[in-house]
């Protein structure tokens, strides 16, 4: 298994053809995932998808390629493995108006595959917790596994 360790993340850049070509082909899993996620976190851990609880699912959903801003990509013997950032157009670019996702590239003929989208559960040193799915422009896009 691939992780943070065991491969070098290149450093973050504009997508560029082939990044955008996968994320093309995971545009509809990419959306109906993250809709699914809200709807599963709502039930629970509402705090999540706060950032974005006055959106409506089509709102949410909204992004294009246009929206793919951000790519870092690493290369393993299972194939690549590509960090995306992508705005959510809806939100102001001023807060938490982005999600950070996860692919798979196996290479041949076999097309790329959602891997996940990056939730965040994070100790603060008050000693509370941050749950999050929605990151802002500053938060780096980093390597992670959910």
């Amino acid at each position: 298994m691939a992780t943070a360790e065991t491969v070098d993340l290149g450093s973050p850049h504009p997508p560029k053809e082939e990044s955008l070509k996968a994320f093309t082909t995971l545009l509809p899993d990419l959306k109906s995932t993250l809709l699914h996620q809200r709807r599963t976190y709502a039930k629970h851990e509402p705090e999540y998808f706060a950032a974005v609880s006055g959106l409506s699912d089509d709102d949410l959903s909204s992004f294009t390629e246009s929206d793919f801003e951000l790519v870092r990509v690493a290369v393993s013997a299972y194939g690549i493995h590509m960090f995306g950032k992508v705005r959510i157009p809806a939100l102001p670019d001023s807060g938490p108006a982005y999600v950070h996702f996860r692919a798979h590239i196996p290479g041949g003929e076999e097309p790329p595959t959602l891997h996940s989208i990056h939730t965040e559960e994070r100790d603060e040193p008050d000693g509370g917790k941050v749950f999050r799915a929605i990151f802002t422009k500053e938060d780096e896009l980093e390597w992670f596994d959910t």
